[in-house]
């Protein structure tokens, strides 16, 4: 592993998924693995600063967590549906339900943590203890 990449500051980014109202249900509620949603708003301009930390979250966590932005303009639907009151707002959906919500800017590593506490199981936790004999 390189030194940039373990310190997090490799330049690794994907576009995240796009949402609207019409996929919103396949890609999120109904994804086989975790979700990041990001709600973003063409004049909001913390969403632009956000941006690249969602590209780099896409990127770091693909194939074990879906990363994808919804603009309020093509999901007014699904964004009132989740209660949404501001931008940016990042949710983090398990099993189709939200299990954490960031309202506001925060750093890679504070989603970091979010993902790996909320999103992904610890492998030991995969597995049940073995029957004592």
């Amino acid at each position: 592993m390189g030194l940039l990449k373990w310190l997090g500051l490799d330049q690794c980014e994907k576009d995240p998924v796009a949402l609207d109202d019409e996929n919103f249900r396949k890609e999120v509620l109904e994804s086989e693995i975790p979700v990041v949603v990001d709600v973003w708003s063409d004049s909001c301009m913390p969403c632009r600063a956000l941006a690249p930390t969602i590209k780099k979250l896409a990127c770091k966590y693909d194939g074990k967590v879906k990363v994808a932005q919804l603009n309020v303009s093509a999901g007014p639907r699904s964004v009132g549906g989740l209660g949404v009151q501001g931008t940016p707002t990042v949710l983090f959906f398990k099993k189709g339900k939200i299990v954490e919500r960031v309202v506001g800017i925060r750093g890679q590593h504070y989603f970091e943590e979010i993902i790996e506490t909320d999103l992904l199981e610890p492998a030991a936790a995969e597995k049940p203890a073995a029957a004592a004999n």
